[in-house]
């Protein structure tokens, strides 16, 4: 084959040694980076991402920066790790591919639907939202559907309300700073004496209920899954119209989505937490 039908298509030659040249450099290296943050779902260090793509440390920052700020990672501070971020979800399966927990899900969301009639979600926690990943629709005519993809108020929402109950106090405080408690319907927890009740009778009872918090007319039952460490890693829920979800049966979804919750955390290896570990700083 001649050098010429080696040269990539639409590419003059010797554009990489021009001005463009740095451009795909950096492109070339910041897509490495996404590649080792997707095999390494914990995290990884500015020295050994810097040692991925072969510069310093410095240069290697910069390049975590603009990822960062496009949503494509995001940085744990505490640990100083970054990670894979949910916008390779909105633009492909990256993400969902770096998890196992989703397709383990899978079967669990469709027998939820089985036992309840209704539409059961997973979601997990990004940048103080919940982000909403896969779904089980109801049979019904009048049903509960949601984009997937789309966000929802922790606060204000039967997943993201499961997924705050779990992490600590120091974190939930951050993010009400953050994000604020709007309030959504009339039913919203928007004081955070109200929100923190809540809590804790999420962390009593093992589920969270939305009781018209997020839309009027509809209620929802979830629980969370939890990883290795215990921390919430994403929350599974019923979701339906009151008229077929009545306060009454709150305790009985519960159960099943509760029950539902705990088997995909131990499936997947992760453990169930104390109650005392939800308050840790």
């Amino acid at each position: 084959m001649t050098e010429s039908k080696r040269k990539p298509v639409g590419r003059p030659a010797g554009a990489a040694s021009k001005s463009g040249g740095g451009h795909s450099q950096s492109l070339v290296r910041g897509l490495t980076i996404l590649e080792g943050l997707a095999a390494t779902p914990a995290g990884l260090g500015l020295s050994d991402i810097a040692q991925i793509v072969g510069l310093a440390p410095s240069t290697t920052h910069r390049l975590l920066q603009a990822l960062y700020k496009q949503g494509f990672i995001t940085q744990d501070t505490d640990l100083g790790l970054w990670k894979i971020g949910v916008k390779t979800f909105q633009i492909g399966n990256t993400f969902l591919e770096a998890r196992d927990y989703v397709a383990t899900a899978r079967p669990f969301l469709r027998q939820l639907t089985q036992e309840s009639g209704e539409t059961a979600n997973m979601g997990i926690r990004d940048e103080g939202m919940a982000v909403f990943l896969a779904q089980s629709e109801s049979p019904q005519m009048m049903r509960m559907i949601t984009r997937l993809g789309s966000r929802a108020p922790l606060h204000a929402s039967g997943i993201g309300k499961a997924l705050l109950a779990w992490l600590p106090e120091r974190e939930i405080e951050r993010i009400l700073q953050t994000r604020g408690l709007n309030r959504v319907t009339e039913n919203t927890l928007d004081t955070p004496a109200r929100l923190h009740k809540s809590l804790a009778e999420i962390r009593r009872q093992g589920y969270a209920c939305d009781r018209q918090e997020h839309a009027i007319g509809l209620n929802c039952v979830a629980a969370s899954i939890h990883d290795e460490h215990g921390a919430p890693l994403a929350a599974i829920s019923v979701s339906g119209p009151v008229a077929r979800i009545p306060e009454s049966r709150l305790v009985e979804l519960g159960g099943l989505v509760g029950r539902a919750a705990r088997e995909i955390t131990l499936r997947i290896g992760g453990r169930i937490p104390q109650l005392e570990e939800a308050v840790q700083a």
